[in-house]
């Protein structure tokens, strides 16, 4: 699977294991940095460039990590396209994939260990959407509001 990762500095150190071991296990990863854990940098900046990747079809999925998981789930969620999870458990991640067709996970490195950070990133790329009747009924209603924020921000310009 492609996978296009990202991190500000606050989620760096775990933005590099989950970096190799997706690559271990033989995922395509497309490492958006950061390079430098140590200098001060913009969780934006990352969910932008990985949530782009995502919709512009570089990536099946995305991975953004920041010191909350917050600021990059909000960063993400305004790509229109993006539909980016913020997840501290295994069963969140599942099911964001499963039933919400969720294609960016966002990870805090400063409020999740790195063990379950981990299991919870297996547990988002192992999944996939059931495309059940009641789960494309829902989604259809939120790319229904997406695209009417879309064209309400279009007629205000």
């Amino acid at each position: 699977m492609k996978i296009a990762v990202g991190a500000d500095h606050g989620g760096y150190p775990l933005n590099v294991r989950i970096v190799a071991e997706l690559r271990a296990v033989g995922h395509a990863v497309e490492d958006f940095g950061t390079r430098d854990g140590a200098r001060g940098d913009d969780y934006p900046d990352y969910a932008r460039r990985v949530g782009e990747a995502v919709r512009e079809g570089g990536a099946e999925v995305g991975i953004v990590v920041c010191g909350s998981g917050v600021g990059a789930s909000v960063a993400a969620n305004k790509l229109r396209g993006v539909r980016a999870a913020l997840c501290s458990d295994t069963y969140s991640a599942h099911q964001s994939r499963e039933h919400d067709d969720c294609n960016v996970l966002c990870l805090g490195a400063r409020v999740t260990g790195e063990e379950l950070a981990m299991e919870i990133v297996r547990a988002f790329v192992g999944a996939r959407f059931t495309g059940e009747e009641r789960h494309l009924r829902r989604l259809a209603k939120v790319l229904d509001i997406e695209r009417a924020e879309t064209s309400k921000a279009n007629d205000e310009v």
